[in-house]
């Protein structure tokens, strides 16, 4: 899941990222309302956590040009005031989810992942090729039965290739889905991953290499 978080409390937006990267997300982050509006239209992200009261544009003004847009972007508002006329007034402007500060962030984690859910199209809670089984909610792998010990990149790369449902994927879409604006575009560490997780997945492999194209796990893969 790729998230943007919009903030100007520096403290309060590192906290939030760092958070969100330990629960797997590819997360980038914006400290004022213009550098988040360009963001928000230079990269597809799931979700945009956002604080209202932003200096530069404000937030309810990024919140209305993604809803204008017709991404399938989801947006989270955050804001200091916790009244009821503040979040109705958030979520008429077209906000998905409204939380006031403070939270805790167990919450802002579950409607993170929420939001997320809704901004890709449906797929099974399960994921499966053959005797390769991913739980995005566990966030556990298993093949023939044997749990696979993944980091979080080679996890989330082989969850958006089992989500392509046997489509080829670029090393360029993995690099965008799976890691943050920090990643170069040049490196070589989507094969380095790719390479990683065929070893620790065992045989037969499933992720096959297209070349010139990127990567693919075929339907129906045999166990």
């Amino acid at each position: 899941m790729r998230v943007l978080v919009v903030e100007d409390e520096r403290n309060l937006a590192d906290a939030i990222v760092r958070g969100l990267r330990r629960q797997g997300m590819a997360v980038d982050v914006a400290y004022d309302g213009d550098a988040g509006h360009e963001m928000v239209f230079i990269t597809r992200y799931d979700v945009v956590v956002l604080d209202r009261d932003l200096p530069g544009m404000p937030g309810d003004r990024i919140c209305a040009d993604i809803v204008a847009s017709g991404a399938l972007t989801r947006v989270l508002m955050l804001t200091a005031s916790g009244s009821v006329a503040d979040r109705v007034e958030g979520l008429q402007l077209g906000a998905d989810d409204y939380l006031p500060k403070p939270f805790a962030f167990d919450e802002l984690v579950a409607r993170v992942r929420a939001l997320g859910r809704r901004a890709t199209p449906a797929s099974p809670p399960v994921l499966a090729a053959g005797d390769l089984v991913l739980d995005p909610a566990k966030r556990v792998v298993t093949r023939g039965g044997a749990p696979a010990d993944l980091t979080r990149k080679e996890f989330g790369v082989l969850e958006v290739l089992l989500k392509a449902d046997g489509a080829v994927v670029s090393s360029e879409e993995l690099l965008e889905r799976v890691w943050d604006a920090n990643a170069d575009p040049f490196t070589t560490t989507v094969r380095v991953t790719v390479r990683t997780l065929r070893r620790k997945l065992g045989d037969p492999p499933l992720i096959e290499t297209v070349v010139g194209s990127g990567y693919r796990i075929p339907r129906g893969s045999a166990s």
